[in-house]
């Protein structure tokens, strides 16, 4: 950390609130103490800018912008000048009669959060439609699919099913004819925690509906 000489007593105030801030974002979020009166960097922790203490702050104009009751500014984006995302928060520091005298500025790198939701989208997405002929007599797969887009559909959780709940689910089945293969009953079952009689029970409800 670099800190300048004397820091204005009521910006040191903030210091230690700035130091634990840096000290839980290390290494990827900077800190920076602003001396609005002098219109400099006060203090800075975790620098990873290239700026300095004592360095123009180089924030006047645009903290008039945005209005003198301001309490917190952002969060906004900013870039580096190695081109990592940055985003970031400004907390106004007021004295007794009010008056801004400084700024508490975080910057959070995104760089490593971005790198990361690229890769993740990488594996999470599906680049083609799957094969079909893969699928085609795969029941378990068809069954799976349906039960969970049923689900999706309802938003209804399977751990919260109710008994009529799950008579429309078996309802959703049958209706795609899921109950013609053997062990079908078996695997829906196994799937929503109940028994084969339950799966029968449900499908003789179910069909006596559709036949009312």
């Amino acid at each position: 950390m670099n800190v300048a000489p004397v820091i204005p007593a009521g910006l040191a105030l903030h210091a230690p609130t700035a130091a634990a801030i840096s000290a839980l974002l290390y290494p990827h979020g900077e800190v920076v103490l602003h001396d609005l009166r002098s219109g400099t960097i006060a203090a800075i922790w975790n620098c990873f800018s290239g700026r300095a203490v004592g360095e123009n702050s180089l924030i006047e104009e645009e903290f008039r912008a945005f209005g003198g009751e301001a309490t917190v500014l952002g969060p906004y984006e900013k870039t580096g000048s190695d081109g990592r995302r940055f985003k970031s928060i400004s907390a106004v520091l007021r004295d007794g009669a009010g008056e801004a005298v400084g700024l508490l500025c975080i910057n959070l790198d995104m760089s490593m959060i971005d790198t990361a939701v690229k890769l993740l989208s990488a594996f999470a997405g599906a680049a083609e439609p799957r094969p079909q002929a893969l699928f085609s007599r795969d029941w378990r797969e068809e069954i799976n699919a349906t039960l969970h887009g049923w689900l999706k559909e309802q938003g209804l959780a399977l751990s919260a099913l109710k008994r009529g709940d799950r008579v429309a689910l078996v309802a959703a089945l049958d209706e795609r004819g899921l109950f013609q293969t053997r062990n079908a009953v078996d695997h829906l079952a196994g799937l929503i925690g109940t028994s084969r009689a339950s799966i029968y029970n449900y499908l003789a409800a179910a069909r006596g509906e559709a036949a009312g």
